[in-house]
């Protein structure tokens, strides 16, 4: 019996071993199917399905995701020919840079050229090379980084106003940047395109340094920050793109490659706040440059605001625009030292891609020290534009500003009725001239509805506030009434202004805390017209100036007058 009981657990124990060992095969096997299925499809992602996944702060630091190639192959043939690229390429860099230098040529020097140039016996080594994908060119586009720690001998022949001549090498040479390469038109004949275009798209670092032979460039003062000036300026601005170099492959009309206008920037200087003092004695005397491209002939200098860090300068210019998607407006402050060279405060920049073409965009920026370096721990203080970008090809169906035929505000139906009240003129086809010569007459409407957590100026931990409200061109001033005790008073009170310039004037608002012998200021609103020109109405919180809290509620209504005056009844309403 005994025997029977053991067979039969010996058996049962047998056939669940047995099922159980299939059992784990079968799973076994499904999950190999399934890793293997897995493993297909990660062989199958591309770097695009990969960032999908996981944003970039997840990844490992050792995870690279790189869109170039290495060229090791390119630099060691290069280095084979550089000897005769040298002799080859420094008498055409010779003739080409010379006239470029002479151009950007400070007025303290009568003549700058080269009296010796050779690249020297280092190549330039490309680090890595990409292909530029879903651009607007119908050609290739490649773009090669570059690093060249060269060794070149570069001596400049540089003559001073006084007479001196001084012979001036430059030493030290370390450059890194990408360069960019256009193949375009594409044809059906080698080497299948027409022409080569050539430029550098971004210079990431450029060093060098100069001595004079036989002494030191320090001891002749202001030479040396002109020369270097020179040299970056000629660089930055006659092969850095847009600006590019075409060379024909195949006989042909390439003038479609070369740098063509394609829009007009306005901007609008405003104001610029809390800036750094640069003086021992008093406060700094600001001024602002703006430009797009470094051209000593482009760039535009405002007028100097007197001890002031708080300037407000309220000054129109307007720029060429060559690359809407590549370009920058840039704006530097300086501290004017009269007859000494100018200290810079600080600087900031705007992408032009950012910028919605036929739009206005208003921008508080912070300043830096260096454009190249944005991180400042340093508050340098900030500066307040306003931007509009015109392209020249706008279509008069889509939403242009500047279209008559577009649901058109206040300011807009102005800028298309200038002239004889036809209403037919575009103001973005306007010359600078014509610009100016615009009057927009018109009144302007303030509702100062109340304020918002206003700093505590008395004991009690109170105010007494109230708005003082003034045009800057004007001599017409408003008061609302006080509200005792309030830190978030409510007005509701209605002034109206009659403009005269609404392109040129400015609306301040000071708010003062009223006590009986005498009244505190608290912090001030500083408005352009342009946002009620453009829009007609609107409601907006604007924060209180100088104040380490609070802000004011207003609604602004413009009623426009539109006219436009010649230019000796402008300029005696400029300046009245």
């Amino acid at each position: 019996m005994g025997f029977l009981v053991g067979l039969v657990l010996g058996v049962a124990v047998g056939v669940a071993i047995i099922i159980g060992f299939a059992r784990c095969e079968n799973s076994r096997a499904a999950r190999r199917r399934r890793l293997a299925a897995t493993i297909a499809s990660f062989s199958k992602m591309t770097i695009e399905d990969s960032r999908k996944l996981l944003p970039a702060d997840l990844y490992p630091s050792w995870v690279v995701f790189s869109s170039q190639q290495k060229l090791k192959w390119l630099n060691q043939e290069l280095t084979k020919i550089w000897p005769s690229v040298n002799d080859a390429a420094s008498e055409l860099i010779k003739t080409s840079v010379e006239p470029v230098l002479e151009q950007y040529r400070p007025i303290i020097l009568a003549s700058l050229k080269f009296s010796k140039l050779t690249l020297g016996t280092v190549a330039p080594q490309f680090t890595g090379i990409s292909i530029i994908e879903n651009t607007k060119e119908s050609g290739i586009v490649m773009e090669l980084e570059m690093n060249w720690d060269a060794n070149p001998s570069i001596i400049l022949a540089v003559k001073t106003r006084l007479g001196v001549v001084l012979p001036i090498q430059v030493k030290d040479i370390g450059f890194t940047g990408v360069f960019r390469l256009i193949f375009k038109p594409l044809v059906e004949e080698l080497p299948c395109f027409g022409a080569v275009c050539f430029s550098l798209r971004q210079k990431k670092k450029l060093d060098f340094r100069l001595k004079v032979i036989g002494g030191e460039i320090s001891s002749v003062p202001g030479i040396s920050d002109a020369l270097e000036d020179t040299i970056k300026n000629a660089i930055e601005d006659s092969i850095t793109w847009p600006v590019r170099k075409v060379i024909p492959i195949i006989p042909g009309d390439y003038s479609d490659l070369e740098l063509k206008p394609v829009g007009t920037l306005e901007v609008k200087l405003v104001q610029a706040r809390d800036l750094t003092n640069k003086d021992l004695i008093g406060k700094s005397d600001p001024f602002a440059i703006v430009y797009v491209r470094p051209l000593p002939d482009k760039m535009k200098r405002s007028k100097t605001i007197n001890n002031d860090l708080n300037p407000i300068w309220n000054e129109h210019f307007e720029f060429t625009i060559e690359d809407a998607d590549t370009q920058n407006v840039t704006v530097k402050i300086y501290d004017d030292d009269g007859i000494q060279e100018s200290e810079l405060i600080g600087c900031a920049q705007v992408r032009l891609k950012d910028l919605q073409p036929g739009k206005v965009k208003d921008v508080w920026l912070k300043l830096v020290k260096d454009l190249e370096i944005q991180r400042d721990r340093k508050d340098r203080g900030q500066v307040h534009l306003e931007l509009l970008y015109c392209p020249f090809d706008m279509k008069e169906e889509a939403p242009n500003p500047f279209n008559q035929q577009f649901s058109m505000t206040s300011l807009e139906r102005t800028m298309t009725s200038m002239e004889n009240g036809s209403g037919g003129s575009s103001f973005a086809r306007l010359s600078s001239r014509k610009k100016r010569e615009i009057i927009i007459r018109g009144v302007l409407s303030v509702t100062v509805i109340s304020g918002e957590d206003l700093p505590a100026m008395d004991m009690n931990g109170k105010s007494d506030p109230y708005v003082v409200l003034s045009l800057k061109k004007t001599k017409t001033k408003y008061k609302t009434r006080v509200v005792n005790e309030s830190l978030n008073p409510v007005w509701n009170q209605t002034f109206d202004f009659v403009v005269e310039d609404g392109l040129h004037d400015m609306l301040m608002l000071e708010v003062y805390d009223h006590d009986t012998f005498r009244r505190d200021y608290m912090g001030r609103c500083i408005l352009t017209l342009t946002k009620v020109l453009l829009e007609e109405e609107y409601k907006e919180s604007f924060n209180l100036e100088g104040a380490k809290s609070g802000k004011l509620n207003l609604h602004l209504k413009w009623s426009p007058q539109p006219i436009m005056r010649d230019s000796r009844e402008v300029d005696s309403l400029r300046f009245r």
